[in-house]
């Protein structure tokens, strides 16, 4: 018994330290202002508004930032120190500046002249730039192309040749990596760069909750597990990806917007005119113009009552109050007030 609540006093220790360790920060653009910065979850300035473009904060703990005078991407951690990088000048994916996710399983994709290698995140650079084409990791993973042949890398920068019929691969998400042959079929590659599922659809989303959606020849979408068999059968118009916490998926069909649960059950919420994807079990409506969130019983958990929101990310929404941005929680009060012109999601950071 002595034994066992030494045990347990352990293990509340060391859940206790990992919660210290982390900390959850956003991207805030104060009220009259033009620059970004960085704010904790009280609303505080960690990082002074400084930046004219600035990025999240990787769960590694860098967010990248754009030097628009010099033309240039650097690192910054939570102190807003400058992460030194073995590479001076460098590129980053940044999907035309919206969705540039910086360091993912320790890594982040660089340009170096025209070719694409990797640097760590002591800014070392730990495979070498030498792809035609690279995406993120994810799960230790990444596909990346030489000409036009296509490889699977693991972190230590080994390379796995993928099938020979794969003309196209996407980014891995729970050891699956979307991908078509040259016939245009779609299908899913496995970590070992072999077919792991047929190319035989339209077109694949990404498995979340080990569900993913497929598209069928005749235009109809549905889901898919791991094995390539038919969860859900294929009878919606469109289909998301799952959100895993709450085990949805938005789907449209005839009679518009919908979700189905992962047991093939459809929610229909006519009491909104805005249907989100849902994100942390929430998902964002509008009614009479003002945006809420409602459950998987399609019931409002916090009233339509805001000029404007984000989903919900690590417990937290970015909302909008006549002109300004806040963050609230789960029950829809304020945890930081509305005083940003703008705000982001908030992070969790190492």
């Amino acid at each position: 018994m002595k034994m066992k609540s030494f045990f347990s006093v352990l293990v509340a220790v060391a859940l206790s330290v990992t919660a210290f360790a982390q900390t959850l920060v956003t991207q805030v653009k104060p009220a009259g202002g033009k620059k970004w910065g960085y704010a904790d979850l009280k609303g505080d300035l960690i990082i002074p508004a400084q930046y004219e473009k600035c990025y999240q904060f990787s769960a590694d703990g860098w967010a990248p930032i754009y030097d628009t005078d010099n033309r240039q991407y650097f690192f910054i951690n939570t102190k807003g120190e400058k992460l030194p990088t073995e590479l001076k000048k460098f590129k980053l994916i940044d999907g035309f500046g919206f969705d540039l996710k910086g360091f993912a399983d320790g890594l982040v994709p660089v340009k170096d002249g025209e070719k694409w290698g990797f640097l760590n995140t002591q800014g070392k650079v730990a495979i070498p730039a030498k792809y035609d084409n690279v995406t993120d990791f994810n799960g230790g993973f990444v596909p990346v192309k030489v000409g036009d042949k296509y490889f699977i890398l693991n972190t230590k920068g080994e390379e796995t040749p993928v099938d020979a019929s794969i003309t196209d691969v996407k980014t891995f998400s729970e050891k699956l990596a979307p991908c078509r042959t040259a016939d245009k079929k779609a299908g899913f590659l496995g970590t070992d760069g072999k077919i792991a599922i047929a190319p035989q659809f339209e077109s694949v989303g990404y498995f979340r909750g080990g569900l993913a959606w497929a598209k069928t020849a005749d235009k109809k979408v549905g889901y898919i597990n791991t094995k390539g068999d038919w969860v859900i059968k294929p009878t919606f118009d469109t289909g998301k990806d799952f959100d895993p916490k709450s085990g949805m998926a938005r789907v449209k069909d005839a009679g518009g917007w919908a979700y189905v649960s992962t047991s093939g059950n459809v929610l229909k919420v006519p009491d909104t005119d805005l249907w989100g994807d849902f994100s942390n079990g929430l998902a964002q409506g509008r009614k009479n113009g003002k945006f809420g969130f409602f459950n998987t019983k399609g019931e409002w958990v916090i009233e339509p009552q805001f000029d404007g929101s984000r989903d919900f990310v690590n417990g937290y929404a970015a909302a909008k109050k006549d002109e300004l941005w806040g963050m609230i929680d789960a029950s829809g009060n304020w945890v930081i007030q509305p005083k940003f012109d703008g705000i982001k999601d908030m992070e969790l950071v190492k």
